[in-house]
């Protein structure tokens, strides 16, 4: 059985597109002579549709797509992912499903059984669990056909009450097929790994994974798809971040693939996750990630021209290099904001990153603008001293005219805060918060250095001074952001504990840190919610983002001492 892996990018709800890759990677895959060809989770309408589910049109339209895919199959058969609408009288309306399709119609329907309801999933507010497990023979081989989440089941994670893999193996399959859609986190790749492996141990079995790439607003989608032999080891792997469409892979009398391409990586042992990723490559990793989450925010909304606030800073400079790298030089503009707290040397690395990389670049300074607010509060603001209102308003300057630049020229303005400002409320509501689209909210500081080093890595393309000089908002005389938080290193270290680990303050405490900094820290978070709500949809590389993956409640009392 010659079987090919397709993985490509869709779009939610671009039927049409989403049809036409399709069809033309069955039409190609046909004539290299492969039996099967197998795409990604929800790929007819892209992942995740979220209420675009509650419509019976966009489901109608599903359907129909899958007739065009259907009339495609003659002499090749395929497993695609889509809904499915339930007929029963009781449960939600839709399953999520894969269709196996042959001899031009629908063979075979596999629903998912497990519906992940955590962090950046809700699958269970749309559909209907499968209790049904029925293996399907093609070309006289058993296939168990599962989505995503039904392989992530095993006997020592006690997370649900169902193991799909334990039921299919009851009827004698051959091979483990699994269509995915899942997000990119810097680490998810060698979970996955530790997956495919262990299914392979357990089941005896070799394992076929098709996940799906590109990015869908703050869920990127990375791709990596993988075969692993019966005996754990991954045999073959698809690139990351890009397009691919495998040649056709031969399973059977056994598994072989072409010369030179099997990977051969065994994970025997896999010790815990972190261990096994250097910083070089996470740093990587990262890098990537937020180009394709750029690209495809732009690309799918039908959006071409970026701009942002380039302060001289290393924020700014590192979105800077990203949207060009992403958009292309031609499609990116910085605006220069200084007021009369701006360092020389400030604008000097801003004109010169921007001149770096052929970027057009306009400098507007604000201080007449702030002076003129001052004037006009003055009456109200006599006698109490200068402090965070008039930082705000400098803040509030720069996001207006960014935001006007916006409306008249049709750029997208792309917000510059990194996660560790957003975590404790380092950042100014309707100011430098503003933004269609948060690239590097999901990134630590120290996160932010190593991305601009990585940058760096070949010549000098953002300023040194950028990257060596003390962080600071310049909104004051002499400002550091050392003034009012930890060192970065240490507060990212907490913050790390605390967002991504769930560590409560008596474990952090228990780990060293001390106790005053731990109950600011976490104060400041936890009141500074309010903030995240109103910011814009953040790029999700960590396995716990800001946003939909961290559900909060605004007013919460909890450790807010």
């Amino acid at each position: 059985m010659q079987v090919v892996l397709a993985q490509l990018n869709f779009h939610v709800g671009n039927f049409e597109k989403n049809v036409s890759k399709i069809v033309d990677a069955i039409l190609q895959a046909k004539k290299e002579g492969a039996d099967l060809i197998v795409f990604p989770e929800l790929a007819v309408c892209g992942y995740p549709p979220r209420d675009f589910l509650d419509y019976p049109h966009f489901i109608d339209l599903c359907e129909e797509g899958i007739a065009q895919i259907a009339n495609a199959c003659e002499t090749i058969a395929c497993i695609v992912g889509a809904p499915c609408r339930n007929k029963e009288a009781s449960g939600k309306k839709l399953f999520n499903s894969a269709y196996f399709i042959a001899d031009k119609k629908v063979q075979f329907i596999q629903h998912k059984t497990l519906l992940p309801t955590y962090d950046v999933f809700d699958e269970n507010r749309y559909f209907e669990p499968n209790k049904k497990f029925e293996v399907i023979t093609y070309k006289d081989k058993k296939i168990a056909i599962t989505i995503c989440e039904d392989i992530w089941a095993l006997d020592d994670e006690h997370l649900y009450k169902t193991i799909p893999l334990d039921e299919f193996i009851k009827q004698g399959p051959d091979i483990i097929i699994n269509i995915s859609a899942s997000p990119f986190s810097y680490h998810h790749q060698e979970e996955r790994k530790r997956i495919l492996h262990r299914n392979a141990i357990k089941y005896k079995l070799p394992i076929v994974y098709v996940n799906l790439v590109g990015a869908q607003t703050e869920l990127i989608f990375d791709g990596g798809s993988m075969v692993a032999n019966a005996e754990g080891e991954i045999v073959k792997e698809l690139g990351y971040f890009e397009e691919e469409v495998s040649s056709p892979l031969s399973f059977y009398p056994s598994l072989t693939l072409p010369k030179g391409e099997g990977t051969g990586t065994s994970i025997l042992g896999f010790p815990k996750i972190e261990s096994l990723i250097d910083e070089k490559n996470k740093t990587e990793r990262i890098y990537n990630a937020l180009i394709l989450g750029i690209r495809d925010y732009f690309k799918k909304l039908g959006f071409t021209k970026a701009i942002l606030g380039l302060s001289g800073g290393i924020d700014s400079a590192l979105v800077l290099v990203l949207a060009v790298e992403a958009l292309g030089k031609e499609n990116v503009k910085a605006l220069l904001m200084p007021s009369q707290f701006s360092s020389d040397h400030s604008v000097n690395d801003a004109v010169a990153l921007a001149k770096k990389l052929g970027v057009v670049y306009e400098k507007i300074s604000i201080e007449e603008t702030y002076n003129s607010y001052e004037k006009t509060l003055a009456p109200f603001f006599k006698n109490i001293p200068f402090n965070v209102a008039e930082e705000n308003i400098q803040a509030r300057i720069r996001g207006t005219l960014l935001m006007a630049f916006s409306n008249k020229f049709g750029y997208i303005l792309l917000n510059t805060s990194n996660k560790s400002e957003l975590a404790v409320g380092y950042g100014t509501l309707y100011g430098d918060m503003c933004g269609g689209l948060s690239v590097i909210g999901d990134v630590y500081k120290t996160q932010v250095y190593a991305l601009a080093n990585y940058i760096n890595r070949k010549e000098e393309i953002i300023p040194y001074n950028t990257i060596t000089k003390a962080p600071s908002a310049e909104l004051r005389p002499n400002q550091k952001d050392s003034d009012s938080l930890p060192e970065y290193d240490l507060l990212d270290k907490i913050l790390f504990q605390y967002i991504e680990l769930k560590k409560g303050p008596d474990e952090l405490l228990a780990m060293g840190f001390n106790e005053q900094v731990v109950k600011k820290i976490l104060k400041l978070v936890n009141t500074n919610e309010y903030k995240r709500f109103q910011s814009p949809p953040i790029l999700r590389v960590s396995p716990k983002a800001f946003g939909i993956g961290r559900r909060m409640p605004l007013e919460g009392k909890y450790l807010s001492i």
